[in-house]
């Protein structure tokens, strides 16, 4: 990072394990303001756009089409979402793939660029968690700025006066925001309207004095910039800390432990033993429904185990954050478990796509077969399969395809347009065909 950007960060107070972190110049009953404030003042300027450009619309739907559409999953959609070639019966969830606020998006970006085809364009990061769709806007010369690693800062340092700068899906932190507002560069806002939907809801738990519990995983985009809406905020990952927090909530324990347990996890100056006495439930968009209201049982549970139950309405509170299409897509790859025909599942979706990841664990909690892929070219001619597991690692199955007659489900993460699962099934296809 350029010498003069960091001294900026520093100043502002944004330079910090997780890219960025709360200035501290102002005080607490100053920043509960602030933080709501701020946001609307920065989105109010006319230099911030939140909606497109409606001068290229029609031009970028065409863009998005001829890219993006598989007119053999458009066939399987009239045709009760099931498709019979030779040896092979697909089965397709009957949701997958884009989400609204995924598509919508990718439309601004490139409405971006063609509104503004001859100025400098940044994106804060990925605009998705999609490779190819990444790589298509890096060729159209969006330029995504730079990090060396997880939590670490990114480098703003190649943004200049004027130049123009896209707001993944994801959201931005609000530290960012105010960077990018005092840098003097146009903003487009492509941030999906669930996530903002999740920082008016953080607003509230400030309003009525809650911590905010944020059911996510600490370094995801989507949840740092959450967090960045909070004045208090512990992050728990899966019902495991959750209830270790409630444990902690009835009990008490080592303070110690706990901080260090959660120490990328909460705001600074947390004290569990005073913050945790009211809190709001909060999430990431992509995590699992149910298992978001379980955690807010289990904090409920705690709170009326510590404080009883008269006064919980003060102490616990829960608004409805949970992307839809989220659901959607984890209840339709359930279906498809349900049906219990299939020898494997084909998932497709980005490797880094937390929404993907969970739909993975559906059929491998279900003792079904299935394979996570990133694109088409996953399946090698070979016969063989390069995929990711649960844990991360990407391995190489040869021969992955049964002989004979098979049934394969497939399905694809939010963050992937139709075409790249309709040719990762062509290759299915053709494998079948091939060595039949």
């Amino acid at each position: 990072m350029a010498r003069g950007v960091l001294v900026a960060f520093l100043a502002l107070g944004l330079a910090g394990v997780r890219g960025f972190r709360v200035s501290p110049r102002m005080s607490t009953a100053d920043r509960k303001v602030v933080k709501k404030d701020e946001r609307r003042r920065i989105s109010g300027k006319d230099t911030f756009y939140r909606r497109g450009f409606k001068d290229v619309q029609d031009k970028v739907s065409g863009i998005m089409e001829g890219e993006f559409k598989s007119d053999m999953l458009e066939g399987m959609r009239t045709s009760k979402y099931e498709r019979t070639v030779g040896d092979v019966t697909i089965k397709m969830a009957e949701h997958l793939g884009f989400c609204w606020g995924v598509e919508r998006a990718v439309a601004m970006a490139l409405e971006t660029r063609e509104h503004f085809p001859e100025d400098e364009l940044h994106i804060t990061n990925e605009i998705i968690h999609n490779p190819q769709v990444n790589e298509m806007l890096t060729t159209a010369g969006v330029q995504i700025i730079p990090k060396e690693g997880v939590g670490a800062p990114k480098d703003f340092s190649k943004v200049k006066e004027n130049d123009v700068v896209i707001l993944p899906a994801f959201g931005a932190s609000l530290e960012e925001m105010q960077f990018l507002d005092d840098k003097g560069v146009r903003v487009v806002d492509a941030t999906c309207p669930w996530v903002s939907k999740v920082w008016n809801t953080v607003d509230r738990h400030q309003r009525m004095d809650m911590t905010s519990v944020i059911h996510g995983k600490w370094n995801h985009e989507e949840t740092i910039a959450t967090a960045s809406f909070c004045e208090t905020y512990l992050i728990m990952k899966n019902e495991d800390e959750a209830k270790y927090v409630a444990n902690y909530i009835v009990n008490g324990g080592d303070k110690a432990e706990f901080l260090e347990k959660f120490k990328n996890a909460m705001s600074e100056g947390f004290d569990p033993d005073t913050d945790l006495e009211k809190v709001g439930l909060a999430n990431q968009t992509t995590m699992y429904k149910r298992e978001t209201r379980q955690i807010g049982r289990i904090m409920e549970k705690a709170l009326m185990s510590k404080f009883g139950a008269a006064d919980i309405g003060t102490r616990y509170a829960e608004f409805d954050t949970i992307c839809d299409a989220t659901q959607e897509r984890q209840d339709a790859i359930t279906d498809l478990i349900e049906d219990g025909s299939m020898d494997f599942i084909l998932i497709v979706g980005g490797f880094d796509s937390s929404n993907t990841a969970h739909l993975k664990e559906i059929p491998e909690l279900a003792g079904i077969k299935s394979y996570h892929i990133d694109r088409a070219e996953r399946i090698l001619a070979d016969g063989s399969i390069e995929h990711r597991l649960l844990d991360g690692s990407i391995v190489t199955e040869e021969n992955f395809l049964p002989e004979g007659k098979i049934t394969i489900g497939v399905t694809s993460g939010a963050s992937t347009p139709d075409a790249y699962l309709g040719d990762a099934v062509d290759r299915i296809l053709m494998l079948k065909k091939l060595n039949a």
